[in-house]
């Protein structure tokens, strides 16, 4: 099997977010790989990583990083294909705020998909979205999982129901 998404991540500290997206990953059956490639301590991997991604399969990527966050755009210069940026806090980011604005303010000409800090799992979930635009059973996987999203609500709100307050009409 080979992988149609590539989470990549600034440094392995970066891990406890990105886990999220490969767990969404996993739960909707789609082929991942996870690397470490740093745009500032190794660019010519990356570029290299980027360069030969669509022949290898990948057809989305996922891209974590903290601080100067520049790894999410680096593999949009190589990767004609979607890239899902995740800012994520770290030990010498701005609170979260330069990662975010890193990804966030590309250039024109290199587009990235910037979801929230640290929102590792809604970069998994559109990645799945952005494939099933061309995959039936994909469509589908996702179609349910969103389906379950809804069920949890509606339980909630039965749960709320249990709590009794004087003035609640």
């Amino acid at each position: 099997m080979d992988p149609k998404v590539s989470i990549i991540m600034g440094s392995t500290s970066d891990m406890p977010v990105m886990q999220e997206a490969a767990k969404v990953l996993d739960e909707l059956e789609i082929a991942f790989e996870i690397n470490a490639l740093s745009a500032h301590r190794t660019p010519e991997l990356v570029a290299e990583f980027a360069s030969g991604a669509y022949d290898r399969g990948i057809r989305v990527v996922i891209a974590g990083a903290g601080g100067a966050a520049h790894l999410p755009g680096v593999m949009a210069a190589f990767f004609a294909l979607p890239v899902i940026g995740v800012p994520c806090r770290s030990s010498i980011s701005l609170d979260g705020w330069d990662s975010v604005l890193s990804i966030l303010q590309m250039p024109p000409g290199i587009p990235v998909a910037t979801v929230g800090l640290d929102g590792a799992r809604n970069a998994g979930i559109l990645a799945a979205q952005m494939l099933a635009i061309g995959d039936e059973e994909i469509y589908k996987r996702v179609t349910s999982f969103k389906e379950n999203l809804k069920s949890k609500i509606t339980k909630a709100n039965e749960d709320l129901k249990k709590f009794e307050f004087k003035f609640r009409v």
